[in-house]
């Protein structure tokens, strides 16, 4: 029999839905909207088991947990940190992470990390607590919040790694790796992976040593004596991240993948890249000059916001579109940073490399 909790709890639902169905066609995006609840509806008339609505149900709460929480902050840049939860503060890593966050945050950005101690730590210790989130993931040792994010309403406690993955990258306008462990690791050949594909980004990588450390150069060397030589990556794939060991040049590598490169989008099958400033049509004829082989078909050409994207809030941006070929994601790499001198940014813009 149902008890009366559960049932005033159906009723509500029910009430709910109703609502939702009947303001559906002025919502906004109904189109998704619609698309998810026909899912449901379809899992709930499927023979799957407990285990996988656990699953599914936990993993929407980590979801709406991120989605709420990031949307008052999307008109800001943020940099995710990575590296070891392990290392003190003693160490030439921490103190190279601490200053880092410090420094990208003085240039107006807001700093991500996993929530935990060490690397994680020194990033939110530099950055602050007020210029902080902390993506935490529940796991029986090692990861409590750092107490320089715990209790901060911008500290998440997510429940799967891959939720939480998401929204690191899903919200990361830029990815800074420290030395670390097998999460690290994992971190680094998930982001490279993904830029390589083309499910995230472009956004600029930067794996980071303490000064005259060799963590990432021995690991750069690693890439390419194990993988480019050996033509199991592009020669060009290297172009999608930076290493260093000195602060300013990872900063200015952030900071620069900015200057005149806004964001990008796909429309159908065309790639939209949005800028902060026109480009010349001479520039534009020597982007066609060097960068004709990663195109399907057609030409570079400069645009207005498209048809499609008359609700975007970067409607206003200059652009450029192209029939990009979705494969050679290193030479497009290599060709944002070419935009990227070029163009005549305002100096508002130039100051303000954070703001999307």
């Amino acid at each position: 029999m149902t008890s009366s909790a559960s049932f005033d709890t159906l009723e509500s639902l029910q009430a709910d839905i109703v609502d939702l169905i009947d303001r559906l066609p002025t919502l906004k995006n109904r189109q998704y909207i619609q698309q998810t609840l026909a899912t449901i509806i379809r899992l709930a008339d499927s023979d799957i088991d407990r285990l996988d609505w656990k699953i599914l149900s936990a993993a929407l709460a980590d979801m709406e947990r991120g989605f709420e929480l990031f949307y008052n902050y999307r008109h800001v840049r943020k940099v995710t940190i990575f590296g070891s939860a392990r290392l003190s503060p003693e160490t030439p890593e921490y103190k190279m992470a601490l200053e880092f966050g410090r420094a990208v945050t003085q240039l107006g950005f807001m700093v991500m990390t996993g929530g935990g101690g060490g690397i994680m730590q020194a990033g939110h210790e530099g950055a602050g607590r007020e210029n902080s989130f902390g993506l935490n993931i529940q796991l029986p040792f090692e990861q409590q919040a750092n107490p320089i994010i715990e209790g901060d309403p911008k500290l998440i406690n997510f429940k799967y790694f891959f939720t939480r993955k998401l929204f690191l990258l899903k919200e990361s306008d830029a990815v800074a790796l420290f030395p670390g462990g097998f999460g690290t690791q994992d971190e680094a050949f998930e982001c490279m992976t993904l830029s390589q594909t083309g499910k995230f980004g472009p956004v600029p990588l930067v794996l980071i040593d303490h000064p005259g450390g060799d963590y990432w150069r021995s690991w750069s060397d690693y890439i390419d004596q194990q993988l480019v030589q050996k033509g199991l990556v592009s020669p060009e794939d290297p172009s999608l991240y930076t290493v260093t060991d000195n602060l300013e040049v990872a900063c200015n590598a952030i900071t620069r993948f900015y200057k005149v490169y806004h964001s990008s989008r796909y429309v159908s099958n065309q790639l939209v890249i949005r800028l902060s400033c026109d480009l010349s049509d001479t520039e534009v004829e020597q982007l066609n000059a060097e960068f004709s082989d990663i195109l399907v078909k057609g030409k570079i050409e400069k645009s207005q916001a498209l048809p499609q994207e008359a609700q975007d809030e970067t409607a206003d941006l200059p652009r450029l579109i192209l029939h990009f070929n979705q494969r050679d994601l290193g030479r497009l790499y290599q060709m944002i940073a070419t935009i990227n001198q070029m163009g005549s940014p305002s100096q508002e813009e130039i100051a303000h490399p954070e703001r999307k």
